[in-house]
């Protein structure tokens, strides 16, 4: 089973069951894959819950996500994917840096609708 990680975006959709919003290709990968989430992940859904743009804390989302679709934390060291999003310079924005390079260190798919990610990892889908 292949693996995919989630853009914070995504997470967010599944959870309030805007599925409506994921393009097909992103639906039937989800169905069919072993789902991940980088930790920085679980730091940008807190941070939009403290800025009031999430009603439900990163642990509500997580705890609905894992038990709705297997949803799982990567447990990659953080100093791994720090070194790896050094070497890419095309966002100065720390959470698409390090999502993206916590998908390119395990050579995985990103699920996102952002194009500046879809531009810049040749295996960012959407």
């Amino acid at each position: 089973m292949e693996t995919v990680y989630l853009d914070t975006h995504v997470v967010v959709w599944l959870f309030s069951g805007e599925i409506d919003k994921l393009s097909n290709k992103v639906q039937e990968m989800i169905e069919e894959s072993a789902l991940l989430i980088s930790p920085m992940v679980v730091l940008e859904l807190e941070f939009l819950y403290e800025i009031g743009r999430l009603r439900y804390k990163h642990e509500e989302i997580l705890s609905s996500l894992s038990q709705s679709i297997d949803l799982k934390v990567c447990n990659l060291s953080f100093a791994t994917v720090a070194k790896e999003s050094t070497k890419h310079h095309w966002t100065r924005d720390p959470f698409d840096r390090l999502i993206a390079a916590n998908a390119i260190c395990n050579d995985s798919v990103l699920l996102s609708r952002d194009k500046k990610i879809r531009d810049n990892y040749h295996m960012a889908a959407w």
